[in-house]
């Protein structure tokens, strides 16, 4: 059996209590995750624990004891997920935008600021479940984030770090779209397995 991979939040995630305020992208990709889990990879793994219990003893059978505790996460991920789905408050950074709404950051708007060494950086803020360092997409209710939010150009404002408190001028404040990666079959899941093997079998017959 392989080991599927199902993302639970990190501790140092914090999850915004009320709204979960989050960008189209990132709602389709939640979306995505919920279906995928439900309709492929947890038939997939049930399908697996029926035919380990099958097979004699359950106790000390290692296929269906993983088999059943594969099926707890995947249930436990799907919970989260409704929620984060049903909680959800849509903000879409492409939205027209006029004074205030406009030259401040709020969500979903990408801000470009420098230390007080010069040093640039550019980040897009966006949901909890959104966060991506590798694209600099922080989250809203993250230091960063929180030391950003309603500034606009040419403030500076003051973000409190374990190190101490660090100085950032805001160097540009705009709304364009945020590009949030895709959902995509994690690699190990077990329904990938069970088409793929699908696939090899349809080969030798043909």
């Amino acid at each position: 059996m392989r080991k599927g991979f199902t993302r639970e939040p990190r501790r140092d995630e914090p999850v915004a209590p009320g709204k979960n305020y989050i960008t189209p992208g990132g709602l389709r990709r939640l979306k995505e995750e919920y279906h995928f889990l439900l309709t492929r990879e947890r038939p997939a793994v049930t399908e697996v624990v029926a035919w380990a219990a099958s097979n004699g003893d359950r106790s000390e059978n290692a296929d269906y004891q993983y088999g059943k505790r594969r099926l707890r996460q995947i249930d436990g991920r799907l919970r989260f997920l409704t929620k984060r789905i049903e909680a959800a408050e849509v903000v879409d950074p492409e939205a027209p935008r006029s004074g205030a709404a406009a030259a401040k950051a709020f969500f979903g708007a990408t801000v470009r600021f420098e230390d007080a060494e010069g040093n640039e950086r550019e980040v897009s803020i966006v949901g909890t479940d959104e966060v991506d360092l590798a694209r600099n997409h922080i989250s809203w209710v993250s230091p960063l984030g929180r030391a950003l939010m309603k500034s606009a150009e040419g403030d500076s404002v003051a973000l409190q770090a374990p190190g101490g408190t660090t100085h950032l001028t805001v160097l540009e404040v705009r709304y364009e779209r945020i590009a949030v990666e895709p959902f995509r079959e994690p690699p190990g899941a077990e329904s990938t397995a069970k088409s793929r093997l699908r696939q090899d079998l349809q080969t030798d017959e043909e």
